[in-house]
């Protein structure tokens, strides 16, 4: 019963186990604005990219939206030539942007094909196809993030789900929203936005792990994409974690950027030159640049053109056919290229210097600069590049297009359950300040009172995380309200800071506080705590808001039996109860992981007279503390601290008459849960509603993608069944087992579906398809039956040939053994005779049988006979051979001499074995020396024969 229990128990943990790995594996999307790549961990696939449909490592960013199809990557980019108002790229840059934010403008005089309309419910954009196809950036990032997991997930052969995506650095709260509700239209669990700056950092640090020591290194990481440009420099070093001991961490020490400097703008400029070559050659009547289509195929050209120039001082553009039918070509040089974009060579400096200066750090303290993202490869860039950091040549030692999807399925590895892998601390860092402004009363030196607006700064600038921050009020003690804002963003250019966006984040109003006030009137206030989380992703949330109150509660020791000591001992020793200093010490651990921010208390407050309540945030402690230099409040650390001391001495001065001095009363906490409505300032965020729709909408685009790739499938199929089989008809091992008339009527069949389907195929749907092609199979299945026995016979004859020999051989040896050494019984060996016997009848009967059967008549010897033939005659061999290798040699008849001599030889080997105690006196030289042990004697024990040891074996097996 126990092994059965045992034996269910593996069974249960083996599905189990089988049911977690088929979903374990996880990924990466590094989602840039031309191109997406992506990365995968899976049991035995450490780290490894996904190659697309065309087994490239790349996809484009595109999506192409028809009436009743929609493409993705490579197809959509070849329905852009021919119809670019339904081919959306680049539309990540409208992410969190309202209608009227600049970028929206700039990107509709980028890409007049798109026609943007405003959302009048979140006050953001939609791309309009027609009255009823309305899509939002969200919505497309959502496709685009689905169709990516789709590949991902035929590469992995198993459902992911987990995925962590690189976001740029530059992207605030509400763009980082965006895309976690693009993840959430698509399904996705994300483990983290990771920036694409710190995914990079993280892949050059895990692969260079033994080069990083205690001393930091600064690393420049200089990265040019096709949109944008960021300089990032990352402080490597090892430090001594609480669990892992000493590891190596990556800190983002500085951050500068450009959100308009890239590859595409280079690209944007050789196609206007390209534009205006064409139009000064006056081939064409109109004007190059009114048609949308000509203009997507000098994009592309400009694109290939750039690419070359890098490698070589000049090239040829040429497209046939670029409008009108009329072929365009011009030859292209560098040094062209290079005047045209001398503007936005200059801007590549700048990110370097931002980065320097929000680091505090100088190019001296900076080791290395490595090369990032496709655009590096201009020449010009890095020649402007080395000259801007000083530096004699540039690193360009990490895959400049892989490096952050690499770096992110690491992290994707890291933050699943399902793997595990080296510590590796990564300490981003958030790019834009944010603080809490309030307002409230204050009362002047002629009593009056006036409105005083404050700020408490809650993130600094680069500050890291995540981290837990919390913020106390302590003058209110009614119903108030305070706002979430970005700090100062003074370091944004004037173009940057309009495209930014709004600067306040969330309005926040607390419910409760004067109801909380009232009921706890007979306690001391301790303030409104505002606890803050910026996560993983670099989102900024407010976890809760509390009201907390403390009051003192009288210690009578004296008063306590001894069993009411005894119980509280034992409650504390075992949790049960909750002791006042276990609760102080859980809070302490709650409290640690988050940072208080300083109370509102300025050098303006303590300048003035008239408030008698102002404090002064201690920097050392960082207790409060009035101005009388009285604690007013205490860490729970010290508070714990000073209770065993007080204790102590309580103990010790119990004896006596009169204590000197009184004891310290305990303070009891009492924390009030306050309401709280957000109110989301810059991007409104999706209703669930909206959320429902969005998601049923993209589910029914997945379906129809579906129905239409099982649709294309069966045509294929039936097409090339078509074509297979109208082949196999002249081949000769299919002539031969058909008659004319056979061939004849399956030939007529096809060529019947072959005009069906080029008449009418267009228009059928898939069941149509399956069921033309079951008809072509249902009438040549007995023709390809014939073919395929045929094929199968000499293979299948020689191994059953091969068995009968051996067998044969095998029983007559087993025939041959002595009757005193036999294992063999003789109804085993009747048996294995019969059977083959048997087999060697129907062999020659069916061959037979079949040699007179003319070849387009129905085989009687069938494949599937001859393997159950040989098949019963195996299992026959392999028992008895079975039964010979573990069975045991039969003990051998001896006469009465041999038996005397036996015994004779038996009883010497036992006296030598163990020795009679009679003789233990005598002196041997074996014998021990007085005082001693005597020496262990191994005994040898005969081994089991006969049916002992068979027993012993059948108990051993269960």
């Amino acid at each position: 019963m126990r092994r059965i229990v045992w034996a269910i128990g593996i069974f249960l943990f083996l599905a189990l186990l089988s049911s977690q790995t088929e979903s374990v594996a996880v990924m990466s999307m590094d989602m840039g604005s031309e191109w997406v790549k992506i990365a995968i961990v899976k049991p035995g696939v450490p780290m490894e990219i996904v190659l697309n449909k065309e087994s490239r490592r790349k996809t484009p960013v595109a999506i192409a939206l028809k009436e009743n199809e929609r493409l993705f990557g490579e197809n959509a980019l070849g329905m852009a030539v021919k119809n670019p108002k339904v081919t959306f790229r680049y539309f990540q840059d409208l992410l969190g942007k309202r209608a009227d934010n600049p970028q929206v403008e700039a990107f509709e005089s980028r890409f007049p094909e798109y026609q943007l309309v405003k959302d009048e419910q979140r006050g953001t954009v939609l791309f309009k196809l027609s009255d009823e196809l309305l899509y939002s950036p969200e919505e497309l990032l959502a496709m685009m993030l689905n169709y990516s997991r789709s590949l991902a997930e035929e590469f992995a052969e198993q459902v992911i789900k987990d995925v962590v995506i690189t976001v740029p650095a530059f992207f605030n709260q509400a763009e980082r929203r965006a895309v976690l509700h693009s993840a959430q239209l698509a399904g996705l669990k994300v483990l983290q936005l990771i920036n694409d700056n710190t995914a990079v950092a993280l892949n050059y640090g895990v692969f260079r792990r033994k080069d990083i020591n205690s001393t930091a290194q600064n690393i420049m990481f200089y990265d040019m994409g096709s949109r944008s440009t960021v300089c990032t420099i990352v402080t490597y070093q090892t430090i001594k974690t609480k669990d892992s001991g000493i590891q190596p961490q990556l800190q983002i020490r500085g951050v500068g950027f450009d959100r308009t400097l890239g590859g595409l703008e280079i690209d944007k400029r050789l196609r206007d030159h390209l534009a205006k070559l064409f139009n000064e050659q006056k081939k064409a009547k109109k004007d190059v640049r009114e048609n949308q289509r000509a203009m997507g195929k000098l994009l592309k050209e400009a694109n290939r053109v750039k690419t070359i120039l890098s490698a070589n001082n000049d090239h040829t553009a040429q497209i046939e056919g670029l409008m009108d039918d009329i072929d365009f070509k011009a030859k292209v040089t560098r040094q062209e290229l290079e005047d045209l974009c001398a503007d936005l060579f200059n801007r590549v400096p700048a990110p370097v210097l931002q980065a320097l200066a929000s680091a505090e750090m100088s190019m001296d303290e900076i080791e290395q600069v490595i090369l990032v993202g496709g655009a590096t490869r201009v020449p010009k860039v890095q020649e402007l590049l080395i000259k801007a950091v000083g530096k004699e040549e540039l690193g360009k030692n990490i895959n400049a297009d892989e490096a952050a999807a690499m770096g992110a399925v690491y992290q994707a590895a890291a933050l699943s359950k399902a793997f595990k892998v080296k510590p590796f601390v990564v300490r981003d860092a958030s790019t834009f300040p944010i603080q809490v402004e309030f307002t409230r009363e204050v009362e002047e030196e002629n009593l009056s009172k006036n409105l005083k607006h404050n700020k408490r700064i809650l993130f600094q600038r680069l500050a890291p995380y995540p981290q837990r921050k919390v913020i106390t009020f302590n003058r209110y003690t009614d119903d108030f309200e305070f706002n979430i804002n970005y700090g100062d963003l003074s370091f944004l250019g004037p173009d940057d800071l309009k495209v930014f966006g709004s600067v306040n984040l969330t309005t926040v109003k607390l419910n409760g506080v004067g109801e909380s006030f009232q009921k706890r009137s007979d306690y001391e206030s301790k303030g409104i705590k505002a606890h803050f989380n910026m996560d993983e992703s670099g989102i900024l949330t407010l976890d809760r808001v509390e009201a907390v109150f403390e009051t003192a509660v009288e210690e009578k020791p004296e008063q306590e039996s001894t069993l009411t000591k005894l119980g509280n001992t034992i409650s504390s020793l075992f949790g049960g109860g909750g002791s006042v200093s276990e609760n102080k010490e859980n809070a302490t651990d709650t409290v640690q992981e988050e940072d208080e921010v300083p109370n509102e208390s300025t050098k303006e407050e303590d300048q003035e007279p008239t408030e008698p309540s102002g404090e002064k945030l201690d920097r050392e402690t960082g207790t409060e503390k009035q101005e009388g230099g009285k604690e007013t409040e205490k860490t729970e650390t010290q508070e714990e601290k000073e209770k065993p001391e007080s204790g102590k001495q309580e103990d010790a001065k119990a004896p006596e008459a009169e204590p000197k001095q009184p004891a310290v009363p305990k303070k009891q906490k009492v924390v009030d849960d306050i309401g709280v409505v957000q109110t989301v300032n810059d991007i409104p965020v999706f209703l669930e509603e909206d959320i429902k729709r969005a998601s049923k909408k993209l589910q029914e685009l997945t379906e129809r993608d579906v129905q239409k790739h099982e649709r294309e499938k069966s045509a294929n199929s039936l097409e090339a069944f078509i074509f297979e089989t109208q082949d196999k008809l002249d081949q000769e091992e299919y002539t031969k087992v058909s008659t004319k008339e056979q061939r004849n009527e399956i030939s007529a069949k096809l060529s019947q579906t072959s005009t069906w389907l080029e008449d009418e195929g267009y228009g059928a749907t898939t069941k149509e398809l399956k069921e033309k092609l079951s008809e072509l199979k249902k009438l040549c299945k007995s023709l390809f039956f014939k073919v395929e026995e045929r094929r199968k016979w000499p293979d299948r004859l020689v191994a059953l040939d091969s068995l009968l020999n051996h067998s044969s051989i095998f029983l007559k040896s087993a025939r041959m053994i002595p009757e005193d050494d036999q294992i063999f019984t003789d109804v085993e060996l009747g048996t294995l005779e019969k059977v083959i016997t048997d087999t060697w009848t129907w062999k020659n009967e069916t061959l037979a049988e079949q040699a007179k059967l003319p070849l387009t008549e129905k085989p009687v010897l069938l494949s599937k006979d001859i393997e159950l033939k040989i098949g019963a005659l195996d299992r026959e061999v392999q028992y008895l051979l079975n039964k010979a290798k573990f069975s045991k040699p039969k003990p051998k008849k001896k006469n009465n001499t041999t038996k005397s001599d036996s015994a004779g030889k038996n009883t010497t080997e036992d006296e030598k074995i163990v020795p009679p105690k009679e003789e233990s006196t005598e002196e041997s030289p074996r014998d021990p020396e007085p005082g001693k042990e005597p020496p262990t004697e191994k005994i040898d024990i005969p081994e089991l024969g006969g049916s002992e040891a068979g027993n012993l074996q059948h108990t051993e097996e269960f």
